[in-house]
């Protein structure tokens, strides 16, 4: 039984990989910011026989990230999904009208969640990662990449390209204590922010996000992949 850690476990993407990972019979922690409003989680939590627990985390706190990490102990952690993701404000062309402070803000706001927390969370379960030869997977989003042919998303794209390029570091890094690390665009997803008539579905994307992470290598650390597998033109 894989140890599995999760952020943004409680919709979207992050549920559908908590219900992957729980019904291929492994050891979830499930980390989001209130835990006591998931309620389709405490559900999933109750009827799996302890191999499911729910705890706080707020990606931009590195306190809540240090006491998320204590949680864990001494346990290995086989996998490290940093699924928690905000848009980060405004996402228009500056032509549309200029940035507040209020949408700097924002932005500052979403480095600290997108970029600075899975760092944070890394670091704070590294001897975990090191113990098992565990990997790391950061959801990014395809608008990180510099093929990207469109306009606006500022903050968004930018914190996600931030956090490829940390990525990648930490692949770097990490080759020779055995952990790998990678980014993955999920897809265009039926989400919040991807909306009812995106691509495909939350299950679709985790199926292949997991199939990614069990395909990972120390070979193929530092990569930037897509959903289905593919490797992604950064």
């Amino acid at each position: 039984m894989a140890n599995i850690v999760i952020t943004g476990a409680n919709r979207g993407i992050g549920f559908a990989l908590v219900k992957s990972y729980i019904a291929a019979g492994e050891r979830v922690y499930a980390f989001c910011r209130s835990p006591e409003q998931a309620t389709e989680l405490a559900e999933l939590a109750a009827n799996s026989a302890g191999n499911l627990t729910l705890h706080s985390i707020d990606m931009a706190d590195g306190k809540s990230i240090a006491e998320a990490a204590s949680i864990l102990g001494d346990t290995p952690v086989d996998v490290l999904l940093n699924v928690a993701g905000i848009v980060g404000g405004k996402t228009k062309s500056l032509l549309d009208s200029p940035f507040t402070e209020e949408d700097f803000a924002a932005w500052r706001t979403a480095f600290e969640v997108l970029t600075i927390g899975p760092f944070r969370l890394a670091q704070a379960l590294l001897p975990n990662l090191i113990a098992a030869k565990g990997k790391v997977m950061t959801v990014s989003s395809q608008i990180a990449s510099s093929a990207w042919p469109y306009g606006g998303m500022y903050a968004y794209g930018a914190t996600k390209a931030g956090s490829n390029r940390v990525m990648l570091s930490l692949a770097i890094d990490l080759k020779e204590k055995g952990v790998s690390v990678a980014s993955i665009h999920p897809g265009y997803v039926q989400t919040d922010m991807g909306g009812p008539n995106a691509e495909i579905t939350p299950q679709e994307s985790a199926a292949g996000i997991k199939s990614v992470i069990d395909s990972m290598t120390l070979e193929n650390s530092g990569s930037f992949f897509k959903w289905n597998g593919e490797l992604h033109a950064w």
